[in-house]
């Protein structure tokens, strides 16, 4: 038992922390609930968080001066008659003087010292500060002793009491409490944490028959707080907060079911093993994650657990399926089950276990001849072959080939039915029962198994069955197509395969459809994985010339749409030409999806080109063939791709949708998240809000550092950079865009159009006062922009330059090129693009004193995005502008309006200014602002110069005015 004033739980110098991750509507909730009511009830199952969001609200608490009582009880104090009251009166003792109640001791003055001699003996003996009497305690002077102790303290300001485990209370310490609380002032207020048990007929000894024995008030639907799983998203952000891996949040999320221990444990499981990317399917659920299953299954009694381990084996698990298979009391099984957050029950009987864990540990933990016998009971009462089928070949460890031929006909039945995952695991299974006598058609099936397994992206199957494979006497094309599969299902995380290609290139030695196979295989790899665009356009033309040659126009195709992908990227007039050829050879051969076709790549270069429009038609278009027969990637595709172009085209709410229908999918699959964060990022800079896309863009480039990803890491930083130059962090909008430039230089990345990041580091260079750079910027992608006709590109680069115009005094000029650049993105459909031309033409005539014009062009910007749904935006262009100095560089409010002398000075001349005003020398201002000293002395004599002042003093002064 924990008992201590919540301060000592704290370390020191602690302030008040954030609402626990995924529980800010939550905590909300509760501090509501303890405001009208004076107590709350949390509760949830074992994990959920009950304990960090009680934490939180009595950090709060302290934070506010109250004094915060916590009681944390154990399972062991419900034998102990008065063992959490006395630990309650422990913790009162903690935090006020305790009298000394021994013979010849002074008496500390206390809460204790107000109570009647009775009432402070009752509690010596509840304490054992005094000895026991025959009689024992004195019941009711205990009672009133406990009660004035409480209703003293709360006389001496607000105290919320936190009781953490309140089922463990024992029962006389519940009628104590409940009694003292009863006549507490509202002064005192109480949290409850509570993790319901499930109750059988096989009760515990100590438990009473009533579940609310040990509730210290009477609940309502007012005070009870369901504390609920997180959701995938929430997950994904939680594994982020404490540095484990999060490029499976989706996987992780279906493991634990949402619980956050479960979810910790089983993320540093994942860490401390190291998990290759392409074995992540399969998890490693070892060590702390599988021990936390087990005490969550080890709330149900044995019965229950034996129950649910045929419901852990079946693959649609029922209540009357499990009946049937030998379990009568299935039904009162389950419910007790679902009681102890083991399961959920639907109306129809179906069974859902609460975490992928739970399954996984029963079946993993039974052994060989329990897992037997619930397969063969579950074969004679499944309604479907297929699922007979499996049970039956599950059911028997010797291989048999009648047994083996009738899975491999169950699995393409299975997969007719477009059960791609349940196709795998039967290919495999098929494969896996085939006698060793019959090694070439094992060989076969095994091979089946790996490109099924590719096929349901099942990286865990597809690499069981390339190990087999590679472990017999197989033929080299069977290696290299097993191989392949085992890649195909790697998604992003391509590296640490390089031995993979290695072996690949060699056993497709002599086979030219093959090696054309492997060489579309090594393009991606080299761009992903490398970031060598280059080397990635020489392997897609030796694969596309490879796969003509063979007469097979789908690889062909592939080939020439990764070849045209790296032509535009490398700046290459012959991309559209390429794609051309790619798109003419899929009219003849339909691609087996949309994700790598040419016809996607066709909208994305119109998304690039800004001709939104055709993008979206051909998109939309799209939609009925994904949906009728498309893959769970084919779709995450589509909706990315249509939330980038809405975010583009100015129709924000559409981009979220679609933004956040992709992350969706993609957790739910299990996949990588961070090209879904990327693109979430987008759609709240647009239409959100600035704080959630930097977090969303800070996760994508967690994800795709983990993933060795270089093309997703490039972009999300720059969808981190420009949040930031938007927000006004000028020093970390430069540093993160500035290691774009660097990936991108690394990588080739000669089209401006693909990521325009050149524009925003120029204005970023500007707000740091390094105009000269900015120029160069600028003058490096003006004349590749041109060449290859990026005019929207050369648009952006406008509105950049009339900012450096600005910088160098020529305001006429700034404004007049702003003018017509928004007018020209108006032309070209980009609304949220004219609106940020428009708050900059704000700032410039601010500058050139004409306040009116300023107005005006704020309100057009207002205008513009209150149309499209720009909520963030709105906010930029509803405030009212500090002048050129003041502002942010993507047009926010640097706060008041500044005095007109200030209009002379540059924002980072402000901000140096304001630093130096305010007390801070040289040398802190150089710290503070990520510059040198000298720089410093240098900027601050041009400050003097431009507000004719000669001190800090009268600099002080100036800015005061």
């Amino acid at each position: 038992m924990t008992t201590a004033p919540y301060a000592a739980l704290r370390p020191a110098g602690a302030g008040a922390p954030p609402a626990p991750v995924g529980r800010e509507e939550l905590l909300g909730r509760l501090e509501r609930a303890l405001h009208t009511r004076g107590r709350a009830l949390l509760t949830g199952p074992a994990g959920v968080g009950k304990t960090e969001l009680a934490l939180a609200e009595a950090t709060r608490a302290e934070a506010r001066g109250e004094t915060v009582l916590w009681l944390a009880t154990l399972p062991s104090d419900r034998e102990i008659p008065g063992a959490s009251a006395a630990a309650l009166v422990a913790s009162v003792a903690a935090t006020v003087s305790w009298p000394d109640l021994g013979p010849g001791r002074p008496e500390a003055c206390g809460v204790f010292d107000e109570l009647p001699g009775p009432q402070r003996t009752a509690v010596a003996m509840l304490c054992r500060e005094a000895p026991l009497d025959a009689g024992g305690w004195d019941p009711i002077a205990l009672r009133l002793g406990i009660a004035q102790i409480l209703r003293t303290l709360a006389g001496r300001g607000p105290v919320l009491l936190v009781v953490d485990g309140v089922q463990h209370i024992d029962a006389d310490s519940a009628d104590l409490l409940r009694f003292a609380l009863h006549l507490a002032p509202p002064a005192l207020r109480v949290v409850a944490v509570e993790t319901p048990e499930p109750y059988g007929e096989a009760k515990e000894p100590h438990r009473p028959e009533d579940p609310h024995a040990t509730h210290l008030w009477v609940p309502s639907e007012a005070d009870v707080l369901l504390v609920p799983p997180l959701q995938a998203d929430e997950i994904a952000a939680l594994l982020i907060h404490h540095r484990l891996p999060s490029r499976m949040a989706g996987r992780i999320h279906r493991a634990s079911g949402g619980n956050p221990r479960l979810a910790l444990a089983v993320g540093r499981s994942l860490a401390d093993a190291r998990t290759p990317v392409h074995h992540a399917e399969a998890l490693t659920l070892s060590g702390r994650a599988r021990d936390l299953a087990r005490q969550l299954l080890g709330a149900a009694p044995l019965a229950v657990r034996e129950t649910l381990l045929l419901a852990a084996l079946a693959l649609r698990p029922s209540s009357t399926l499990v009946r049937r298979a030998g379990r009568p009391n299935a039904e009162a099984d389950l419910a007790a089950a679902e009681r102890a957050g083991l399961v959920s029950l639907a109306e129809d009987g179906s069974v859902t276990f609460t975490a992928g864990l739970l399954p996984s540990t029963l079946v993993h933990d039974a052994c060989w001849a329990e897992r037997s016998a619930g397969h063969a009971a579950l074969a004679e009462v499944v309604d479907d072959p297929v699922e007979a089928v499996r049970h039956r070949a599950l059911a028997t460890d010797s291989p048999d080939e009648d047994l083996a031929a009738e899975v491999a006909a169950a699995a393409d039945l299975a997969r007719r039915r477009g059960n791609s995952a349940l196709a795998a695991e039967l290919a495999l299974l098929a494969a896996e029962s085939t006698p060793g006598r019959h090694g070439r058609r094992r060989i076969a099936r095994l091979v089946d198994a790996a490109e099924e397994a590719a096929r349901a992206a099942r990286a865990d199957l597809a690499m069981r069955a390339a190990t087999d494979l590679l472990a017999r006497d197989a033929a080299p094309s069977d290696r290299v197509r097993a191989r392949l599969a085992v890649l195909d299902t790697a998604g992003q995380g391509l590296t640490g395969l390089d031995e993979m290609y290695v072996h690949a290139m060699e056993d497709s030695e002599g086979d030219t459809a093959l090696r054309a196979a492997v060489q579309l295989r090594l393009a991606v790899k080299y761009v992903l994985a490398d970031g060598d665009p280059q080397r990635s356009r020489a392997a897609a033309v030796e694969s596309a010339a490879l796969a003509a040659s063979m007469g097979d126009p789908r690889t062909a195709a592939q080939a020439l749409t990764v070849q045209a992908r790296m032509e535009r990227a490398l700046g290459s007039p012959d991309a559209e030409a390429v794609l051309a050829q790619a798109r003419a050879l899929e009219l003849a051969e339909r691609p087996l999806g949309i994700r790598n076709a040419a016809q996607i790549l066709t909208i994305r270069h119109a998304l690039f080109d800004d001709r939104l429009t055709d993008a979206r038609d051909e998109l939309n278009a799209l939609l009925p063939l994904v949906q009728r027969r498309g893959s769970v990637e084919d779709a995450i595709e589509l909706f990315s791709t249509l939330a980038a172009i809405e975010s583009r085209r100015g129709a924000c709410p559409a981009a979220l949708a679609h933004a956040g229908q992709a992350l969706a999918l993609t957790l739910e699959a299990g996949l990588s998240p961070g090209p879904a964060w990327y693109t979430l990022a987008l759609a709240e800079t647009a239409g959100g809000s600035f704080a959630r896309a930097a977090s969303y863009a800070r996760r994508s480039i967690q994800a795709s550092e983990e993933e060795g990803d270089r093309v997703f890491l490039s972009r999300s930083r720059y969808a981190l950079g420009r949040v930031q130059l938007i927000n006004g962090d000028v020093a970390a909008a430069l540093e993160t865009l500035r290691r774009v430039q660097a990936d991108e230089r690394a990588q080739s990345t000669m089209d401006p159009s693909m990521l325009r990041w050149h524009e925003e580091l120029a204005e970023a260079l500007l707000a740091h006062d390094a105009a000269d750079e900015a120029l160069a910027v600028l003058e490096e992608v003006r004349p590749v922009a041109s060449r290859l006709g990026r005019s929207t590109v050369l648009l952006g680069c406008d509105r950049a330059y009339a900012l450096w115009l600005a910088v160098e005094g020529r305001t006429d000029e700034a404004a007049d090129l702003l003018t017509r650049t928004a007018e020209a993105f108006g032309r070209a459909g980009l609304p949220l693009e004219r609106g940020r031309a428009l708050i900059a033409l704000a700032r410039v005539e601010r500058r050139r004193r004409r306040r009116s014009a300023a107005q005006s062009a704020l309100h057009a910007a207002a205008s513009v995005f209150e149309r499209a749904g720009a909520a963030p935006w709105l906010v930029l262009a509803s405030e009212t502008p500090a002048g050129p100095a003041g502002e942010t560089p993507g047009g926010g409010s640097g706060g008041e309006e500044a005095p007109a002398a200030l209009s002379a000075l540059t924002e980072a001349e402000l901000r140096l200014a304001r630093l130096v005003g305010q007390g801070a020398s040289n040398q802190e201002a150089a710290a503070k602002l990520y510059l040198s000293v000298k720089t410093v002395e240098a900027r601050l004599t041009r400050i003097y110069q431009k507000l004719d002042v000669r001190s800090r003093a009268q600099l002080a002064t100036a800015l005061r005015r």
